[in-house]
């Protein structure tokens, strides 16, 4: 299994064992770009993603740039590099993937990520 699948695998079992918190209204999102939210002292991006091939994706990633220091992530560019969705950070242009919040030029650098969801009318993350 790729460490990318293997993620998404951990990802998808953490989601499944969570309590899952409201942060916003699913109308509050913006369509392939990025909103942020306030959860348990911490700001968290999300990522809308509504024809993505896939279908209809949310993601939550934490906000604060790990080289800057900045909560800018949210304002980050949305891409895909080998096939893989990421956001630029907007201020040192290093990628993130989404999925799993790796640093593609610093694997020493990795963000907080949350399983997200829609459910209904709300958008949840996954909290522990």
């Amino acid at each position: 299994m790729s460490p990318i699948n293997a993620a998404r695998t951990q990802t998808a079992r953490s989601a499944a064992a969570a309590e899952w918190q409201s942060l916003c209204a699913r109308n509050d999102l913006v369509a392939n770009s990025g909103v942020v939210a306030w959860v348990d002292g911490q700001q968290v991006a999300l990522f809308h993603l509504p024809d993505s091939g896939a279908g209809e994706q949310v993601f939550a990633i934490a906000n604060k740039d790990p080289k800057s220091g900045a909560n800018v992530i949210g304002r980050g560019i949305l891409g895909q590099i080998k096939g893989e969705l990421v956001i630029a950070s907007p201020l040192y242009k290093q990628h993130f993937r989404l999925a799993d919040g790796r640093c593609l030029e610093y694997p020493e650098q990795q963000l907080k990520v949350w399983p997200a969801r829609i459910a209904g009318d709300a958008v949840e993350i996954a909290v522990n």
